[in-house]
């Protein structure tokens, strides 16, 4: 009797198999004969479902920008304001071992912007997105003329932590990180911004 496989959980595996390759050997270690090997089969294993490396690599950059999407659309439910933008930010940071490994893959694919389109148009989509989600994040708290500036500060800031709980993991632990966003949070002092007044109409 023929086994069942469950294809679309095999995709998932090799996917998780490219980011864990990359993530521990940049992208040299990232090849169809060391996915294969890491998942205890032959070369065919990968190309079975993807047929070369140009396709596992949009396999990956699919499967990022899907989770980014769900993931954004789930914060912007949160009801509080307050809640939510400390939420957003710390969606942001690297503060458990699979964020950590992703963040890790995210730099290793910076390198390879010039070279691969689809790195660049990935990147380019991911930017907005995090722009956008900080964005809508802060428009309760800052006047519209501070916007873009506040968005360029949450973006430098979270971008820092991130870069710096890669290269020391071993002093970025996630309790620091998070009381790092507290403090951070606590500075810009953001208070709900009042909502101007409806006119009363006039009495004749």
């Amino acid at each position: 009797m023929p086994r069942f496989v469950d294809h679309e959980q095999r995709k998932a595996d090799i996917v998780a198999a490219v980011v864990e390759a990359i993530a521990e050997g940049g992208f040299k270690s990232f090849t169809l004969r060391s996915l294969a090997q890491r998942m205890g089969g032959s070369s065919t294993l990968i190309t079975h479902y993807f047929p070369n490396r140009e396709a596992l690599l949009q396999a990956l950059l699919d499967s990022a920008m899907s989770e980014a999407t769900e993931q954004a659309e789930t914060l912007q439910r949160i009801g509080d304001p307050h809640e939510r933008l400390h939420a957003v930010l710390e969606w942001f940071l690297p503060n458990t071992p699979e964020s950590l490994q992703l963040e890790r893959v995210r730099i290793v694919l910076v390198g390879h912007i010039e070279s691969e389109p689809m790195v660049a148009g990935f990147f380019k989509q991911l930017e907005e997105g995090m722009r956008g989600l900080m964005r809508k994040s802060l428009q309760e708290f800052v006047d519209p003329k501070a916007l873009e500036d506040m968005v360029d500060l949450l973006r430098a800031w979270t971008s820092g932590v991130a870069l710096s709980a890669v290269e020391h993991p071993e002093i970025w632990s996630p309790q620091r990180q998070m009381a790092a966003l507290d403090r951070f949070l606590s500075s810009l002092s953001l208070p709900m911004r009042a909502r101007p007044r409806a006119r009363r109409a006039r009495v004749r």
